[in-house]
């Protein structure tokens, strides 16, 4: 399980120019998604080897003093409950003000590692400046600017040394499948149809995370860990901030299962938020099926309303566009035995090995009738292609110029991967090396 690491501070410190140089940090970006809710950001960086979430609570002002106190109190305290560890930003310039020794006050009370990043210290004449935030309390002090990087080293050492060692959960050789969404769209409600008055279960597993709860579901043939990301908090501690905590449940229940059911709201439509914790599974690799529950309740439904439905939700996740939509009522139980016969097939296309023989023989033909375009009248010329040993389906491609191999002939051969080993619900990968 991968810690959580919390950006938190008032608004225009630089929270946002530091979080994006700590996810771009890594060679790839596993996900990185913004607009989540409100305008925090979500994404994954590593240091050190050491892989953590991180989070940018972002900050806004809304009218008087005291409503923007209560927000600031309501960030910072969300990030506390969330984080493994917390960086709290202010700025050089400013100085200390009022806002930060209120959200240091905050941050004093918990017992999580704090580390005070003071940014925009990018000269020896603010070093100086900066000592006055000692009067904050807090002994992890760092002297960074968000804008060239420099300081955050020393910042990010001390930080992975904080974090706790994750095990990993039991039962790690049966699929683990993930119902996710938004709040209210009947994840609770899929899980306890699939379950049963009888109730099957084999074990129930607690704190694999902090907040999603496992269960070995045995029935129809089927076994598999069922991983529920619904209804963890109390209402009371959420308070009307359910979104935030809805994502960040998705987030950790994404990292660590093998496919997602995400689960939407037919009434409601495929929106943003749906469409963002999409892409998250989908830059993890992960296996995905597509819940639109409650469509018994969809008025003036037409012969071709699914097919129309289909189209539109198939458009809003382009290019993505080979993955399972199962239009389901969790209330009459309608289809939702479809739903895990698709996400076990699912399950089943990722983890699946094709041969090095048979991906040569039916690939080769189709580079050679349809090779990349040529490039600076250099011509690509690919002789050997084989699956790695990765837990999801990724292909490398040897040539004798990688570099000039682009995105359109990538996505070419991805699709042609698709159409001649079935790879529904699952994101391919496609790499060209150098022969």
């Amino acid at each position: 399980m991968m810690s959580i690491v919390a950006v938190v501070g008032r608004p225009n410190v630089g929270k946002s120019t530091f979080f994006n140089r700590l996810i771009q940090r890594r060679e790839a970006i596993v996900d990185a998604v913004s607009g989540v809710t409100r305008d925090r950001h979500y994404g994954k960086s590593d240091w050190n080897g050491k892989e953590f979430s991180l989070i940018d609570t972002g900050g806004y002002v809304k009218g008087s003093d005291d409503i923007f106190e209560a927000e600031i109190d309501k960030q910072v305290e969300l990030a506390i409950d969330e984080a493994d560890a917390i960086i709290f930003m202010v700025d050089v310039e400013s100085g200390v003000t009022g806002m930060d020794q209120e959200v240091a006050k905050l941050l004093r009370r918990s017992k999580k590692p704090i580390f005070l990043a003071i940014n925009k210290v990018d000269s020896a004449s603010r070093v100086n400046d900066a000592l006055e935030f000692y009067s904050l309390g807090f002994e992890n002090q760092y002297n960074l600017s968000s804008i060239n990087g420099s300081g955050t080293g020393d910042l990010l050492d001390d930080l992975v040394k904080a974090l706790p060692d994750r095990e990993e959960p039991d039962d790690s050789e049966l699929p683990r499948f993930a119902v996710v969404g938004r709040p209210n769209a009947g994840k609770s409600s899929f899980i306890n149809a699939l379950i049963g008055k009888d109730r099957y279960i084999v074990t129930d597993i607690a704190g694999t995370t902090r907040d999603s709860i496992d269960t070995k579901y045995n029935r129809f043939g089927f076994e598999f860990n069922l991983v529920d990301t619904a209804g963890i908090r109390k209402k009371s501690k959420v308070k009307e901030d359910l979104e935030f905590y809805s994502v960040m449940r998705s987030v950790r229940a994404i990292e660590h299962c093998d496919v997602i059911i995400l689960v939407f709201d037919a009434t409601r439509g495929f929106d943003g938020q749906v469409e963002n914790i999409f892409w998250l599974a989908q830059r993890n690799n992960k296996g995905i099926v597509i819940l639109a529950n409650k469509w018994d309740l969809v008025e003036d439904k037409e012969s071709s309303s699914v097919k129309d439905y289909e189209k539109y939700i198939r458009q809003q996740i382009e290019p993505f566009v080979d993955v399972p939509i199962v239009f389901v009522s969790v209330l009459t139980k309608q289809r939702i035995y479809k739903a895990i016969e698709t996400a076990v097939e699912v399950y089943q296309n990722r983890s699946k090995k094709v041969k090095t023989s048979e991906l040569n023989e039916v690939m080769l033909p189709i580079i050679q009738a349809y090779p990349p375009p040529a490039y600076k009248a250099k011509y690509v010329k690919i002789k050997f292609c084989t699956q790695l040993p990765t837990p999801y389906p990724s292909f490398a491609f040897f040539c004798n110029l990688p570099q000039y191999v682009k995105d359109p002939y990538k996505r070419f051969i991805e699709n042609k991967l698709r159409e001649n080993f079935d790879f529904t619900g699952v994101p391919i990968t496609v790499y060209f090396r150098k022969k």
